[in-house]
């Protein structure tokens, strides 16, 4: 099988999962859960209890609270893609006379990325503690539309706030300097490629076959000797478009959010659904009920520009000066 093919199943199966994801997040039942439920009635007596509960402890983990593993990957994935591009491309794009300008874009953008990344980590998120809880209410007051009133919590805590937007304009900003990275190796990369082909004469080119006759060279026999030529440099290429237009999407459903003042938390709580796994015993509200309520949905818009502002200038408390 050559690497065509492989590559096209790899991208065919890719997208058909973030395609199904997309079509049944946040549905109660959808194909997959019924057939994991069907799997784990099957397995659940041969397996021990103990390996049961670890399996969805490391699930709800991985994708039901905050944890570090996929800032590791981001930052490994990164380290490979910029070793790999400083190693071998920066090297042949200076011998196909791209000018450092253009080659030094990719280190520009990694260091104003790295600056809102940090942004992103250091400064206040806007969680509510007891200590903010009273200024960040004359900021935004308790509306009781979304936050449920928590049990366990004392009761000046569950008053929580509007949607906060501390770190919103970091991270769009972050985001979009992820995409901007990515676009600009990829087409660096694709450039030296191009070059490459037009330099060697393969378009002119041609082959014997396999029954002995003489073929021009077309697409996928370039493609194929590229591959077998630099495969690190024509996998990192694919890997970055198919990363761009993961990283685009991603970034405009935030844009999205932005533009109408809400939260990915209050998105999928819109929706009428609960983590089951941290809400075990959720129980109906009739302030933060589990039916999905359209009304809700985007009920702290103020209008685009608005909106927008809000982002880029959120309210800050007035601080009383001392006597």
């Amino acid at each position: 099988m050559d690497f065509l093919t492989l590559f096209a199943i790899y991208v065919v199966v890719v997208l058909t999962c973030i395609v199904l994801v997309c079509k049944y997040s946040g549905r109660q039942q959808t194909p997959f859960s019924i057939i994991s439920n069907s799997i784990v009635k099957v397995v659940a007596p041969f397996t021990p209890k103990w390996l049961q509960r670890f399996s969805q402890w490391t699930m709800h983990r991985l994708f039901h609270q905050r944890n570090n593993m996929f800032i590791y990957l981001h930052i490994l994935l990164e380290v490979a893609v910029y070793a790999e591009f400083t190693y071998e491309v920066f090297a042949f794009c200076r011998e196909m006379d791209t000018t450092l300008t253009s080659l030094s874009v990719p280190y520009i953008l990694l260091a104003i990325k790295t600056y809102f990344f940090y942004l992103c980590i250091k400064r206040d998120p806007g969680a509510v503690t007891k200590k903010k809880v009273a200024v960040q209410l004359h900021v935004y007051p308790y509306d009781r539309r979304l936050s449920p009133r928590s049990p366990v919590q004392p009761a000046n805590l569950s008053n929580r706030p509007a949607p906060n937007t501390a770190n919103t304009r970091y991270f769009l900003l972050y985001l979009f300097c992820v995409c901007a990275m990515a676009g600009d190796i990829a087409i660096l990369t694709g450039d030296m490629l191009i070059h490459a082909v037009l330099r060697s004469g393969l378009l002119s080119a041609s082959y014997i076959d396999e029954y002995g006759q003489q073929q021009p060279a077309g697409p996928l026999f370039v493609v194929q000797h590229l591959f077998l030529t630099f495969p690190r440099i024509v996998f990192m290429l694919g890997f970055l478009v198919f990363v761009f237009f993961l990283l685009a999407g991603y970034a405009l459903f935030h844009s999205f959010l932005a533009l109408v003042n809400q939260t990915s938390n209050e998105w999928y709580k819109s929706r009428g659904y609960v983590c089951q796994h941290c809400h075990p015993t959720a129980t109906e509200d009739h302030l933060c009920s589990p039916a999905p309520d359209h009304s809700k949905r985007y009920f702290y818009s103020k209008g685009l520009l608005r909106n927008l502002g809000e982002i880029f200038f959120p309210l800050q408390p007035v601080q009383k000066k001392d006597n």
